[in-house]
């Protein structure tokens, strides 16, 4: 049934609106991977670089980062 927004009332606008704004929020935040299996070599891979982190072999500080740009 197609209604006009002049013909409803404040809560049949205010679910309606509801509902559009927590469908978008869905589709913006929901992961579109979840429930994906890694692939054991990439798996491999991402342990090795969060390690190599980990000991400061890799990647840099935040505080590093920020001073870098000034903030």
């Amino acid at each position: 049934m197609k209604q006009m927004v002049s013909e409803m009332t404040k809560e049949e606008l205010r679910q309606i609106i509801e509902s559009s704004v927590e469908n978008k929020f869905l589709e913006w935040f929901s992961d579109p991977d979840d429930g994906l299996v890694l692939r054991d070599d990439f798996l491999k891979r991402l342990m090795k670089s969060k390690a190599a982190v980990e000991r400061g072999e890799r990647g840099r500080s935040l505080d590093d980062v920020a001073r870098r740009l000034g903030l």
